[in-house]
């Protein structure tokens, strides 16, 4: 029988013990002794979060095809745990095994946004592994970070060995297969390092040197020897139907932030819009095959016992055969009484009709994304959505029975004046005004408008790389603004407004677009006490301020400093494909408010072709 890693005292001490016990359905088990190589999988976050990630899904599964491979999880322990685990040394285990993340041969942490920076640290710090690569021996797991957030690693220089630029499915054959020859032939550590920042995509920060300007700004950055690429070339997915995928994903023993089966659609987005990272960094769009979707479904529902289905996309409606497949699942899982989720739709007939045989209409809202309360701010961030298409969207919506609708807005984006601000209250009160014009009798209950505003981060690899922040007050007297419009609308009764929290979105900003010397501050806020920095009770605005001011790093400096257009970034020396010269193009034609057409009406010349397949090339089958 399996041993768990923590005694039943201890589980009965914290909050959900199931979070760590593991052994849940389609988890897998091998005998340790009959593999080369342990991987654990690290999501840094509370479990329920971790547990739907799609992408840790897709990885798991493909490791542990392999024979000579077994691939755990592992997930933050939350705050209840973290205090015991420290008081009283127990080392964080991976869930399957119940084994010391230190006793395997690698620990891969998946980085989806930067609040999570602190809990990488925690997961190091508990898994006895030494922050820095510097002080790491053979004794310790090859940390490898990969995710979103390595598009600009280099806050998190220090604390990984390797990091993966691109998608999962591409190289890591090749990493691993290393791994072996290298421990077989008692290579070092270093030198195994070195032999893998030759394989296509890895990137490993220790052979790197960075120099800087007097002002601050990078100077250079550089190969510290011969034979080191200078450029980390993004690894992209070619054929999305070859690619692995779970048939049979893990099933959480308790209520995961997504319960369902994923059913991933396509890779990447057609839009552009210039605020968006993961437009321009999953380019090309990829599509997979309608039919291999539909054999996954079947599978993957057979398989876990989910009572739901999801179709992910970054732009579900650009998916080419999005009514094939939708029909397939209403006819198949009709009379199963499964539901469908339909994420990312923009809302026109096909889209409403379809929700409507899959929502209860009563009870559920429908989203609606104008990012920006005026047209000319749309045009600004390349958005491609005209008032008429929300305002009519939101009639068929209407008149087809709902009467819910959230609305979500950007504050703070390039060129942004305060009629842009109140433009938000006023199309909210526009889209009621839509609502009222329904005969009384053919309403479905009151109307209820929920605005939300988020405020606008920089990311690198968007046109906005190099648009200025604002200090957390201004953002607070742009939010102030909105509401006080919202006061002055005509249907303010049926007007809800919320906006996020502006510290965050200042710490956000700074470790989106940090170069190394920002490491020092995630380092100190660590040892502050500061962990699980996205959830609103545990974040300490004042622990990460007394972070800066100890380290002497300047926050204003990585957020509201004007950035030449020709400025050296910290992240240029990765390739994701898209041309620094067409973002600045596509920068330009922001501040002309000129709008650039989707990349199935028109090609723009971004690069993406390179990888082959994909939108770039449907015109030439």
């Amino acid at each position: 029988m399996r041993k768990l890693a923590l005694d039943d005292e201890i589980l009965l001490k914290v909050e959900k013990p199931a979070r760590y016990i593991g052994n849940e359905v389609n988890s897998v088990m091998k005998d340790k002794e009959k593999v080369d190589i342990r991987f654990a999988m690290c999501f840094p976050d509370v479990y329920e979060i971790g547990m739907s990630h799609l992408g840790i899904q897709i990885l798991y599964d493909m490791f542990n095809q392999r024979e000579d491979v077994w691939c755990e999880r592992v997930y933050s322990p939350w705050t209840d745990l973290h205090k015991i685990m420290k008081e009283e040394n127990i080392p964080l285990f991976a869930l399957e095994s119940q084994d010391p993340i230190l006793d395997f041969d690698f620990l891969g942490i998946t980085i989806q946004y930067e609040m999570c920076y602190t809990n990488i640290l925690q997961i190091l710090d508990l898994s006895q592994i030494p922050f820095h690569t510097t002080d790491r021996t053979w004794d310790h797991p090859i940390v490898i970070g990969g995710g979103p957030c390595v598009a600009n690693p280099e806050p998190l220089a220090e604390f990984f060995d390797i990091f993966y630029i691109g998608e999962g499915e591409t190289v890591y054959d090749l990493l691993l297969d290393l791994y072996k020859q290298c421990r077989k032939d008692n290579v070092n550590r270093m030198d195994f390092l070195k032999k893998a920042a030759q394989i296509p995509g890895l990137y490993v920060p220790i052979l790197y040197q960075a120099e800087y300007n007097e002002d601050g700004t990078l100077k250079a950055f550089y190969p510290k020897e011969e034979g080191i690429p200078s450029t980390i070339k993004r690894q992209v997915v070619t054929d999305m139907d070859a690619s692995p995928y779970p048939k049979a994903p893990v099933v959480p023993f308790i209520k995961a932030t997504q319960d369902r089966v994923v059913l991933e659609i396509q890779r990447g987005c057609i839009r552009g819009c210039r605020f968006c990272q993961a437009g321009i960094i999953y380019r090309p769009t990829r599509e997979r095959n309608v039919n291999r979707l539909k054999e996954y479904a079947r599978i993957m529902l057979e398989n876990t016992g989910h009572e739901e289905i999801s179709l992910s996309s970054l732009s579900s409606s650009d998916y080419t055969q999005l009514k094939e497949l939708v029909d397939f699942l209403i006819d198949e899982l009709k009379s199963k009484e499964i539901n469908i989720s339909l994420p990312s739709l923009r809302i026109d007939a096909f889209s409403l009709d379809v929700m409507s045989k899959v929502q209860d209409i009563r009870k559920s809202s429908l989203t609606f994304a104008p990012e920006a309360g005026s047209q000319r701010l749309r045009d600004v961030i390349n958005k491609g959505l005209t008032e008429q298409t929300i305002i009519d969207g939101a009639g068929l919506a209407f008149e087809g029975g709902w009467s819910k609708v959230k609305l979500y807005f950007m504050l703070g984006l390039p060129t942004e004046t305060e009629e842009d601000m109140k433009e938000i209250a006023r199309l909210s009160d526009r889209v009621a005004r839509r609502y009222y014009e329904i005969p009384k009798e053919e309403r479905n209950g009151k109307c209820q408008i929920t605005a939300s505003s988020s405020f606008f981060i920089p990311k690198p690899f968007t046109p906005f790389q190099w648009a200025t922040m604002f200090p957390s007050e201004e953002y607070i007297r742009r939010a102030t603004i909105v509401k006080h419009e919202f006061l002055n609308q005509l249907n303010k009764k049926s007007l809800k407004y919320n906006w996020h929290e502006a510290d965050v979105t200042v710490l956000e900003g700074v470790f989106a677009r940090g170069d190394r010397k920002t490491g020092a501050v995630i380092e100190e806020a660590y040892r502050l006490g500061c962990l699980y920095d996205s959830w609103s009770e545990q974040f300490s605005n004042e622990r990460w301020m007394l972070a800066f001011a100890n380290t002497g790093v300047d926050i204003d400096f990585y957020t509201t400093r004007p950035r030449d257009l020709e400025e050296l970034f910290p992240w240029d020396f990765i390739d994701v494909g898209v041309s620094k010269n067409f973002l600045k193009k596509e920068w330009l034609h922001a501040q002309e408010e000129k709008v650039t057409p989707n990349c199935r009406k028109k090609c723009s010349g971004c690069g993406a072709a390179q990888f082959g397949g994909g939108v770039c090339f449907e015109s030439k089958n």
